[in-house]
């Protein structure tokens, strides 16, 4: 397949280009800089020249395509939802996929384990992102599917970096709440991989949750990444009050408590997360060697 993938010189987007051509995909990458040309050049991926906020380029890329998997945000619906709802057009009657990743942030606190089918309680930092879901799996003529990751981790980056460098700041890892709370997680080798499969083999309409394994409670989250930061067992909490004055809703999605199951992905694609666990490497894997 010739697929397009925006936002792929990001964190989820540079593993998803990567697992596409292994698995013998043709891929192009949305670059917005000659400094993304530059990285994606690099890494012998070619590159198009296309902008969020220019959604008439957008929709004019997509003609030759069979695929676009989207993993680029601006974080803002004023940008994000007219540049999908362009591309979206533009594919419209082709039967060609369209993929798009949302998080499992739109469900908010899921008081215990929630699937794909559970009620949509979005927090405030993605309340525009269950609109745009309804838009790509609803759009006539195009085979829409839906990612909810979890917690991205792995190559020593994602949010759980955000616990490593909070103790060179402090000198203890700083999380958001009680820490009592609990993080869905994804390996991001694995979550890439889901996308490959769902791209090619989900039917239209199709909602995944990516996540693996039991949620991690955040202070154990913390405890693994004060080994990382070498400062062992020193952590301290930080209270949502005050972390919303410097982080605003983005605090809040940190203070979530959710759980999940991704039976739906293991069954339909056969989906089998290898990766290491998220204790495992933030105390002695790639957060620690970062």
């Amino acid at each position: 397949m010739k697929i397009l993938v925006t936002g792929a010189t990001g964190y989820i987007g540079g593993a998803v280009v990567e697992a596409l051509e292994r698995a013998g995909h043709q891929v192009l990458g949305l670059a917005r800089s000659e400094e993304a040309r530059g990285k994606l050049a690099a890494r012998g991926v070619q590159a198009v020249t296309g902008d969020l906020k220019d959604t008439v380029g957008l929709a004019a890329l997509v003609k030759d395509l069979d695929a676009v998997i989207w993993t680029a945000t601006a974080n803002s619906e004023a940008v994000d939802a007219p540049a999908v709802a362009a591309v979206l057009d533009a594919l419209q009657g082709t039967n060609k996929a369209f993929l798009y990743t949302s998080g499992v942030w739109v469900h908010g606190d899921t008081r215990g384990v929630a699937t794909e089918e559970s009620p949509l309680n979005a927090t405030p930092i993605v309340s525009w992102r269950p609109a745009v879901e309804r838009r790509a799996l609803s759009t006539p003529g195009v085979r829409g599917i839906v990612i909810r990751p979890g917690v991205v981790y792995g190559h020593g980056t994602g949010i759980p970096a955000m616990l490593v460098a909070s103790a060179k700041e402090g000198g203890a890892v700083r999380y958001v709440g009680t820490g009592e709370n609990h993080w869905p997680v994804v390996f991001v080798e694995d979550l890439a991989d889901l996308y490959v499969r769902a791209v090619e083999k989900a039917p239209a309409g199709t909602v995944l949750i990516a996540t693996q394994g039991p949620a991690v409670k955040v202070k154990d989250a913390a405890a693994a990444a004060s080994e990382a930061a070498g400062v062992a067992g020193k952590t301290v909490a930080w209270p949502l009050e005050e972390a919303r004055k410097q982080f605003g809703p983005f605090a809040d999605a940190l203070a979530l408590d959710q759980q999940f199951t991704s039976q739906k992905a293991e069954k339909l694609l056969g989906w089998a997360p290898r990766g290491p666990g998220l204790l495992e490497d933030l105390r002695a894997g790639s957060y620690a060697r970062r």
